[in-house]
C-alpha cells in the first residue's frame, strides 16, 4: 500500500503570503486523493494543542512542520516541537533537529537559477556574485552537507529548475521529495511524494523519510500520477 503525502503546504493560519484556509486545504486535498499533508508555515510552527484539535476533526494524516529561512536557503523541517531562536543559521538548525531526531529537506534549492537575466536569484546564491552552470558545480554547495534530502519537485518552481535539483540529488545519492508549496487551493496537488509503505502518524512519517522508500511525483490534478523524472 502506498501513501501520497504533500510535504510542503502553507495556510492562512501561519503564512502571511497564503490565501489557503486550513479547512479548504483539507477539502481539496481529499478530493484530489491525497492521503497526508505537511503544514509547513514560514518560520512558524502551529501550536501543538491547536494542531491536534484541528487534526482530530479530519480523516486525513496531518503533519506539523515548518519552513525555516536560513543563510543557505529555505529548509523544510519535521520533528521539531517549537521554533527555537538561532535556527536561521543552518548549523544551529542541524543541531536542534538532530536533538529532536527530526528530518531536514532543502526546499526548492534552485528556484530562480534559470530566470532570465538572473531576476530571481536562488536563495542558495543570494549572497554570491556567481551561480553554478552545471549540476557538478551546484553539487558542491555546503547546504547538501546539512540536509537529509532534497526537494526535487516543487509546485511553485519551473520544471527545468526542479530537474536541476533532481540532477544534484542523484549526483549526491540523496533522496528527492515532492511538495506543492501551495498557497492557494489551485496550488494543491501539483507535486507530492509517494511513500511505498503505509504511513499513519508523524512518527511513521519521519521513519519513512529516513528509510528512503519514496519518490517525488506529479500528476494528481490530471489523474495521471507518475514519478517526477525532470
Amino acid at each position: 500500500m502506498t501513501t501520497v503525502i504533500d510535504l510542503h503546504v502553507h495556510t492562512t493560519r501561519g503564512s502571511s503570503d497564503s490565501n489557503l484556509s486550513p479547512d479548504d486545504m483539507v477539502t481539496e486535498s481529499r478530493r484530489l486523493g491525497v492521503d497526508g499533508l505537511c503544514i509547513t508555515e514560514h518560520n512558524n510552527l502551529w501550536d501543538k494543542h491547536e494542531f491536534k484539535a484541528f487534526a482530530r476533526k479530519h480523516d486525513l494524516l496531518l503533519i506539523r512542520g515548518v519552513e525555516v529561512d536560513t543563510e543557505m536557503g529555505h529548509v523544510l523541517v519535521f520533528g521539531m516541537d517549537e521554533y527555537v531562536s538561532g535556527i536561521s543559521r543552518i548549523a544551529e538548525l542541524r543541531r536542534v533537529v538532530d536533538g529532536a531526531e527530526g528530518f531536514m529537506i532543502t526546499a526548492h534549492p534552485f528556484r530562480g537559477i534559470h530566470s532570465p537575466g538572473g531576476l530571481r536569484r536562488p536563495y542558495l546564491y543570494r549572497d554570491s556574485p556567481t551561480m553554478p552552470d552545471t549540476v557538478e558545480e551546484a553539487s558542491e554547495h555546503a547546504v547538501f552537507g546539512f540536509a537529509d534530502a532534497v526537494e526535487v519537485a516543487n509546485g511553485n518552481t519551473i520544471d527545468s529548475e526542479n530537474a536541476f535539483a533532481r540532477g544534484v540529488a542523484e549526483r549526491l545519492a540523496m533522496r528527492g521529495t515532492g511538495g506543492s508549496d501551495a498557497h492557494s487551493v489551485h496550488g494543491l496537488g501539483r507535486c507530492f511524494t509517494v511513500f511505498e509503505d503505509d504511513v499513519r502518524s508523524e512518527e511513521e512519517f519521519i521513519q519513512a523519510l529516513r528509510h528512503g522508500r519514496y519518490y517525488a511525483a506529479i500528476g494528481l490534478r490530471t489523474g495521471a500520477v507518475r514519478a517526477f523524472s525532470g
